[in-house]
């Protein structure tokens, strides 16, 4: 086996169609076909079904794909550590970023790095929450940031920005009669949310929210993206919520940012890494975020 097959192989799995995975990788079909049956037979099981109505992963087609993406992933790693060591760079941390982390906390600490530890390369990730634990767990990434905390054992969540909670609001909306909103009076608007699947620490942190109150909220839409959610809003689809860093940062004229009332709410931004030894880059990493967030 070598990397060329792993590379057929997941050509293959992505299409589920040998014609499209051989026009993808620009070889005929005969040798990609060829190739499959080889690796097959060296791993001693069958990784693709093949009926007349199409091509489909078995269960150790799908096992094997992860790992075979998992092994081209740490190949290209082992390239970028290199090329970096050989320009004087010491050491690489490798960074996920989950739920939209606010550029301004995010800028200050990368400029934080690179003033006190120019030589520690920082690679960053953006990637669903999901993808950020197992990859923690499976040694991807060396840390990562979400806005969830619920994570499974091996992962440490360390609370590290607290961020006011604001309302966003179109620039002329009935909301803006107050200068700080009762949140009994923003759920009784449509409301512009954030998608769970996509921004899961985020959605995990409104939903506690929105059930302090006894309305029901009614949701115009869900979506993945921060500057999305400003647009729906600025149109009169509804109102949302953002952190009050994360919405200075993106100065959309339509949008008015408005404080709740009551006790003061907060977006939690968390730290998340395996629960072991942090190597020196690591805990010099970790010593500056929480200084960002001082």
């Amino acid at each position: 086996m070598d990397l060329r097959h792993l590379r057929y192989f997941i050509a293959v799995a992505e299409e589920l169609h040998f014609g499209r995975a051989a026009e993808r990788l620009n070889i005929e079909q005969s040798p990609l076909s060829r190739t499959i049956k080889k690796l097959e037979s060296e791993l001693g099981v069958i990784l693709f079904e093949r009926t007349s109505r199409g091509t489909r992963l078995t269960w150790a087609g799908q096992v094997f794909l992860e790992d075979a993406r998992r092994v081209l992933l740490c190949l290209e790693q082992a390239k970028t550590n290199v090329k970096a060591a050989s320009t004087g760079y010491r050491g690489t941390l490798r960074i996920a970023l989950s739920d939209g982390i606010a550029r301004s906390r995010l800028t200050a600490l990368l400029a934080l790095c690179r003033e006190e530890e120019p030589e520690v390369e920082i690679r960053l990730f953006e990637i669903p929450l999901s993808k950020q634990l197992k990859g923690l767990r499976d040694d991807l990434y060396d840390a990562g940031f979400a806005l969830a905390d619920e994570v499974e054992d091996g992962i440490v969540a360390e609370p590290v920005w607290h961020d006011p909670l604001v309302v966003a609001v179109p620039s002329r909306h009935p909301l803006l009669a107050h200068r700080r909103v009762p949140l009994d009076e923003v759920v009784n608007y449509p409301l512009v949310l954030c998608h769970p699947e996509v921004c899961e620490g985020c959605s995990q942190q409104l939903e506690r929210l929105l059930r302090s109150v006894d309305t029901q909220p009614v949701v115009a839409e869900r979506v993945v993206t921060h500057d999305l959610m400003l647009t729906l809003v600025a149109a009169g689809y509804g109102v949302g919520f953002s952190s009050a860093a994360h919405l200075e940062a993106c100065h959309h004229k339509d949008v008015v940012a408005r404080p709740l009332a009551g006790r003061s709410y907060m977006m939690t931004t968390f730290l998340l890494r395996p629960d072991n030894e942090p190597s020196e880059q690591l805990s010099n990493f970790i010593r500056r975020v929480n200084h960002v967030g001082a």
